[in-house]
């Protein structure tokens, strides 16, 4: 690695922690929790798939905060405060049984999330700006947290509802310690938000040309990016928050439960080298919607078979994907417009993505509960994600583009 971006690839790795936390654990990890808790409480699939819908619902209203909020505050210091938030409210779901009161909990934990990663990938993005030529890596280095998350809850929770099996409602065990973790990662995150206020100071190398200042973010231009990024968000959540209830229904162990989402972790840390050249090639929808043909892919082969090497390798291509789809929403944006208005479309495509989010899980768990199972609930997430590559192919670069 060349020394100018070694420390650009150490801040991004440290970035990456607010990933694990917004993402990682607070939006994923309560996938290994959903069965036990369905279960317990005896909820319907389409109100298990409302929780993550709550969670969506906060994060879209914490998306549409952010750009008022980054006029007031520093993104480092909602980097910050927003990690320290979403522990509290993840710690809170630990001592309620009530499904309404679980839902209010999933939406702070959700507007709490958002505030960590949109400041995040606004971060990231300033760290590519430094380095041009490895932007595609650094902003997948800071995804790819998501992917630490996705591990740790995998080993985690499962061993904590084994741990307490025996006692009333264990699932809440489990929420206590991925509060826990994501106290930690807060901690962790103190670093980087104090050198990251720091390099916001210093002059910016290599940096695109300023001679598109005056451009704004419009949402016309990108409409056919957005669209793509909406469906995006409607068809990957479907199967991060039913992937896991889908094998326990089919039978499938504990422990193959843990090294299928483990592995989908480890390939999400990966992606940010898979991908970086696809995102620093593309000033269009054309990574973004080559990805989510991908995805779809990924999505659909669970309800092809009960396969369990057959899933295993959709969870490592959904794991390799998913959030690289999330770092070409902010490869699009760093390449079409000027860094002036970088908050304002990364805050819109956040919006969309937040939007998408909402409905697919009730949408996904109400076909559930139907004749057609959560297989058929994948197909409709699959056909979903490739109606949003077919528009994002849609999305040429702007003129701005660099």
């Amino acid at each position: 690695m060349p020394s100018p971006l070694r420390p650009l690839f150490w801040l991004a790795l440290a970035l990456s922690v607010g990933a694990a936390v917004s993402l990682g654990v607070t939006r994923f990890a309560y996938g290994l929790l959903l069965p036990g808790m369905r279960t317990d409480l005896g909820w319907t699939y389409t109100l298990a798939g409302a929780m993550n819908t709550a969670n969506a619902v906060g994060y879209l209203l914490g998306a549409l905060a952010m750009p008022g909020l980054m006029r007031r505050v520093s993104p480092t210091v909602l980097l910050w405060a927003g990690s320290l938030l979403a522990a509290l409210f993840m710690a809170l779901c630990g001592f309620f049984t009530d499904a309404f009161v679980l839902l209010v909990q999933r939406l702070l934990a959700g507007w709490a999330s958002a505030l960590v990663f949109v400041s995040g990938g606004l971060l990231a993005a300033r760290l590519g700006s430094r380095a041009p030529a490895h932007a595609g890596l650094l902003l997948g280095v800071y995804y790819g947290g998501t992917g630490v998350g996705i591990v740790l809850s995998a080993l985690l929770v499962p061993w904590v509802l084994e741990a307490f099996q025996g006692e009333v409602h264990s699932w809440r065990f489990a929420w206590w310690a991925l509060a826990l973790l994501c106290f930690a990662a807060t901690a962790l995150l103190r670093w980087p938000a104090r050198a990251m206020a720091q390099w916001e100071q210093l002059p910016v190398l290599d940096a695109p040309s300023t001679s598109g200042a005056h451009i704004t973010f419009r949402v016309r231009p990108f409409g056919f990016a957005l669209a793509g990024y909406g469906f995006f968000g409607v068809g990957y959540i479907g199967y991060m928050t039913f992937a896991v209830a889908l094998l326990r229904a089919q039978g499938v162990s504990t422990s193959a439960v843990t090294v299928f989402y483990g592995l989908l972790g480890l390939a999400v840390v990966a992606s940010s080298r898979i991908w970086a050249g696809l995102l620093n090639r593309h000033l269009g929808g054309g990574a973004m919607a080559r990805l989510n043909a991908l995805l779809g892919v990924a999505v659909v082969l669970p309800a092809l078979t009960h396969s369990f090497g057959v899933v295993v390798f959709s969870g490592l291509l959904f794991g390799g994907v998913f959030l690289s789809i999330v770092a070409s929403s902010t490869a699009l944006v760093r390449h079409n417009l000027p860094p002036a208005a970088w908050a304002t479309g990364i805050s819109a495509f956040t919006i969309v993505f937040a939007a998408g989010q909402i409905v697919g899980p009730t949408l996904v768990g109400w076909i559930a509960d139907g004749a057609g199972g959560l297989e058929r609930g994948l197909l409709v997430s699959a056909i979903t994600l490739w109606l949003g590559a077919l528009l994002a192919w849609r999305q040429k670069p702007l003129a701005f583009a660099v």
